[in-house]
C-alpha cells in the first residue's frame, strides 16, 4: 500500500473500496474511494481520513512516507463517518495531534465519538501556516452537511473540497486524465444528482467563495483527483446548481400488464418525432439512483403508473419519495397511467409532485384497461407537443 504523490510532499493516502455497491441507497456500480491526503511539511498534516474498515490501508500508506506518530494536524472537513470513521484509531496513534475543523465540525465529532481530543476550530477565511505551506479554510455549510468546509493550499494551488466535485469510482488511477472526461462527467453527475442536488443555492455560494482562488488541482474525498478537467467540472457544477436543464426528456414508469408500458413507448415515439433526446426508464429494471441522474438535466420528466389498490404501484411510490427528498426544480412534468377501475394512481402522483412546483402544460393521461390504437396515437401526439413546448422553454 503505497502513497501517491500529487505534488512534491503532497500525497494521496486514501483507501479503495472495490466491492461496495450500495452507498446509503445509492448504487455504486464502480465502487468508490475514500480519499485522504498527507502534506509533509514542518507540521505534518493529514487532510480527512477514511471509512473505518479501510483504516489499516490508510495507515499503511502513511507509513510509506512518515511515522504516523509525527502527524501534527488532522483536518476534518466533514464529520460524516465515511471521512471521519478512522479518527479514533488515528488519534490513538497520534495522541498529540490537533484536529482542525469548523465549530459545527467539532460538535459533530464530539457527539459521534465522545472522545477528549484536542480541537482547534477554524473560521471561514482563516489561514494557518504549516511550514513552507499554509492552509486556508472556507466554510461551505449544507454542501452537504452543516459542518462542511473546504481546505485550500495556496502554495500548491490544491483545493481539498471533501464531498464537492466527488465521484464514486474505485480505480488504481488517481488523476482525471488517466480515466477520461466522459466517464468522469457521468459519475460526477450521478454523485451530484443523488447527494448534492437539494443544495444548489449553497453550491452557488460555495462556488462564489472559491472563485478567487487560483486552483491547479481539486482533490475531493471520493473518486479521482482533478488536474486537467478543472474548468469542465466547475462549469458543470455551475449548470447543475443553477438548475439548468437540457432540451431532453426522461420517461419513468412501472407497469403490471403492459398497458402503462405501451403508453410510455408511445410517449417516447412522440418525443422522437419532435427530435427531443429521450430515455425510457422502467423502475423494475433501473435503479432509482441511476434514474435521478437522468432527472438532473432533463427538461421534461414524465412519470407513469397503473392503479393498484386505489393508488400507484409501490415502486413508483418509492421513487417519488426519493425524488422529493432531492427536490429537482424547473421541470416540465407529465403524468400518465392505465387503470381497470378507480384510476387514482395518476392523481396521486400529480399530488405527490406538488411540492416541486413543476409546470404541467398538458393534462395527465388516464387510459381504461388496454390502450386502443387511438389512445396510443394520443400519447404520441402528447409527446410531440411536449417536445415542441420544451424547444421554446428558456430554462
Amino acid at each position: 500500500m503505497q502513497a501517491v504523490e500529487l505534488k512534491p510532499n503532497v500525497y494521496w493516502v486514501g483507501g479503495i473500496d472495490w466491492d461496495i455497491r450500495n452507498f446509503h441507497g445509492y448504487k455504486t456500480w464502480r465502487g468508490t474511494t475514500y480519499n485522504a491526503y498527507l502534506i509533509v511539511d514542518e507540521k505534518i498534516t493529514l487532510i480527512d481520513t477514511v471509512k473505518h474498515y479501510l483504516c489499516d490501508e490508510l495507515i499503511e500508506r502513511i507509513k510509506s512516507l512518515v511515522d504516523p506518530k509525527k502527524i501534527d494536524y488532522i483536518v476534518s472537513n466533514h464529520v460524516e463517518m465515511d471521512h471521519s470513521g478512522s479518527l479514533p484509531k488515528i488519534m490513538e496513534m497520534c495522541p498529540n495531534a490537533t484536529i482542525l475543523t469548523s465549530p459545527k465540525g467539532q460538535k459533530g465529532l464530539e457527539k459521534h465519538y465522545e472522545q477528549d481530543w484536542k480541537f482547534q476550530t477554524v473560521k471561514s477565511g482563516e489561514q494557518i501556516t504549516i511550514g513552507k505551506r499554509s492552509l486556508q479554510f472556507v466554510h461551505i455549510p449544507m454542501v452537504h452537511w452543516p459542518d462542511s468546509m473546504v481546505t485550500f493550499c495556496p502554495e500548491e494551488k490544491i483545493l481539498f473540497p471533501n464531498d464537492a466535485f466527488g465521484q464514486h469510482i474505485a480505480s488504481s488511477h488517481r488523476f482525471d486524465d488517466e480515466i477520461g472526461w466522459s466517464l468522469l462527467k457521468e459519475e460526477a453527475a450521478k454523485y451530484y444528482a443523488n447527494i448534492v442536488m437539494p443544495y444548489g443555492a449553497q453550491v452557488q455560494n460555495a462556488l462564489k467563495a472559491l472563485s478567487d482562488l487560483q486552483i491547479e488541482m481539486i482533490a475531493p474525498s471520493h473518486g479521482i483527483v482533478w488536474r486537467t478537467y478543472i474548468s469542465e467540472i466547475i462549469e458543470e457544477y455551475q449548470k447543475w446548481s443553477t438548475l439548468k436543464s437540457d432540451k431532453s426528456a426522461v420517461i419513468i414508469y412501472d407497469s403490471m400488464w403492459g398497458s402503462t408500458e405501451k403508453m410510455a413507448h408511445s410517449l417516447l415515439a412522440g418525443f422522437e418525432k419532435a427530435h427531443i433526446p429521450v430515455v425510457l426508464r422502467n423502475l423494475k429494471e433501473n435503479d432509482i439512483s441511476d434514474i435521478i441522474t437522468d432527472v438532473l438535466t432533463a427538461g421534461i420528466v414524465a412519470i407513469g403508473s397503473p392503479t393498484l389498490n386505489n393508488s400507484m404501484l409501490p415502486s413508483v411510490g418509492g421513487f417519488l419519495t426519493y425524488l422529493l427528498g432531492l427536490r429537482p426544480k424547473n421541470k416540465i412534468g407529465f403524468v400518465f397511467g392505465s387503470y381497470g377501475w378507480g384510476g387514482q394512481a395518476v392523481g396521486d402522483i400529480k399530488k405527490s409532485l406538488e411540492p416541486l412546483s413543476w409546470t404541467y402544460p398538458k393534462d395527465e393521461a388516464k387510459i381504461n384497461y388496454r390502450p386502443s390504437e387511438a389512445d396510443l396515437e394520443l400519447m404520441t401526439n402528447i409527446g410531440y407537443e411536449l417536445g415542441e413546448i420544451l424547444k421554446n422553454n428558456d430554462n
